[in-house]
């Protein structure tokens, strides 16, 4: 029995360190990713974008196009809050609340898809304002 509790501490310690790497991982990948729209360097943002989005956007600037267009606050995002990183049928999902330049607070899901290149964005969604309490 002692040996049953021992291997299964074991395995929850070493499930719960892939975790904390991936989390650790997938943060970094979102967080350069965002820093690199900040200093408006759709290149360098294009790169942490899996091979899904890259095809359908077909280049950088249609990327950088869409981003500026579609998610104003992801390009002139002011303060970024890792929130929870949550499995949902076999995704990892990455809950970011982003400050947008003119002090807007919104909360954006990131789906991650994990390559041979690392961690990439495979897409985002736009959740519903977070209540602010006064």
């Amino acid at each position: 029995m002692k040996r049953l509790f021992t291997l299964v501490i074991g395995l929850w310690c070493a499930a719960t360190s892939l975790m904390a790497q991936d989390s650790d991982a997938i943060e970094d990948v979102i967080g350069s990713q965002l820093q690199a729209f900040t200093d408006r360097d759709v290149n360098a943002a294009w790169q942490y974008a899996s091979p899904n989005i890259q095809g359908l956007f077909g280049n950088p600037d249609n990327f950088g196009m869409m981003v500026q267009r579609g998610y104003p606050m992801v390009w002139n995002n002011a303060e970024v809050r890792f929130l929870e990183l949550r499995e949902i049928r076999g995704t990892q999902w990455q809950k970011v609340m982003i400050r947008d330049a003119n002090g807007g607070l919104h909360v954006l899901d990131y789906q991650m898809l994990e390559t041979s290149d690392g961690w990439q964005i495979n897409g985002v969604q736009l959740l519903p304002s977070p209540d602010v309490g006064a």
